[in-house]
């Protein structure tokens, strides 16, 4: 290990929440969405280490070296051969925990950036160390790919490991998300989801997928068709009887809902705002479950690190 980041250097860090998935383009797909955990890392002259939580996680998020962005800090530090200073983390989380909104990954991504920004000038940690970084430590690439740079994202792994393609989205697409109250563990999630399927099954999904592509960057008028799936949703389904019925109710009324991720959040993707709050209405009077809507936009920058004390970007 070699010198320490300059004590005193700080950084602010912000990261979108993500919706991975989109329906058929099950680990390849995802979306960064316009709700952010947004971060001030300091790094300090001792080896203390002091973290403030507030918003999403509060008072239930570790405060320690657990904590996910100091460990996928410490990640960054190790694999370029750098000891990690004392740090201050200060966090507003507005990504909630455990719903489907990717808030694991945008806390990698945070860490990662952090990471960045405070090695700035001594290490360049460049955009493809940090998705493989990023991807080593959430074990998938589909929400930190999206986290990371924005936009629609495919992502894919080949022989030199993690790669992605970042696309425009069509202004028409207005994304809407429903958040329960609940959680849903993502291994779980993932567990439920058979490790094998019908060969009909994985070509209509393929299908699906490339008709998304289109629907999401050219066509949003096929988004209903678009978003269907034999792949995963229905197996999940038993975990998460109301994410089920809530995404039946809104397929039935004409609205391209799929679950968010793992789950449990309910993603729509509308054609047009004002299709959102159609939803919102269908919502509210098909179930006794209480889901709170948020009317995102897409985010298009994806996660950003900017000297605090300067506001230059890293």
């Amino acid at each position: 290990m070699t010198a320490m980041a300059s004590a005193e250097r700080s950084v602010a860090v912000r990261v979108p929440a993500t919706s991975a998935n989109l329906g058929p383009g099950f680990d390849t797909l995802g979306l960064a969405l316009s709700s952010y955990d947004e971060l001030t890392v300091t790094a300090l002259a001792d080896s203390a280490l002091e973290i403030v939580v507030s918003g999403e996680g509060a008072g239930e998020v570790p405060t320690d070296a657990s904590h996910l962005v100091v460990r996928s800090m410490a990640y960054a530090f190790e694999a370029v051969g750098r000891e990690m200073p004392g740090i201050r983390l200060e966090a507003h989380n507005t990504i909630p925990h455990g719903r489907g909104m990717g808030s694991s990954g945008a806390a990698v991504v945070a860490g990662l950036l952090a990471a960045k920004g405070l090695l700035a000038g001594d290490v360049e940690i460049g955009p493809d160390a940090l998705l493989r970084l990023a991807t080593e430590l959430e074990g998938h690439p589909d929400n930190v790919a999206p986290a990371l740079f924005g936009g629609l994202t495919i992502a894919w792994m080949d022989e030199n490991g993690p790669q992605h393609k970042k696309l425009l989205v069509h202004r028409g697409v207005s994304p809407l998300v429903f958040v329960p109250d609940f959680t849903m563990s993502t291994a779980v999630a993932r567990g439920l989801a058979p490790l094998q399927v019908p060969r009909e099954d994985a070509v209509f999904n393929v299908s699906r997928s490339a008709l998304l592509i289109a629907a999401l960057t050219q066509s949003p008028e096929l988004l209903m068709a678009a978003t269907e799936d034999k792949l995963h949703q229905s197996y999940r389904a038993q975990a998460m009887p109301a994410t089920d019925e809530l995404v039946r109710a809104l397929r039935a009324r004409g609205f391209a809902a799929v679950v968010s991720g793992a789950g449990p959040s309910v993603l729509v993707l509308a054609d047009g705002p004002g299709q959102r709050l159609e939803a919102a209405e269908v919502a509210a009077s098909v179930t006794d479950t209480p889901w709170e809507p948020r009317m995102l936009a897409v985010d298009v920058k994806g996660g950003t690190v900017r000297n605090h004390t300067e506001g230059a970007t890293a």
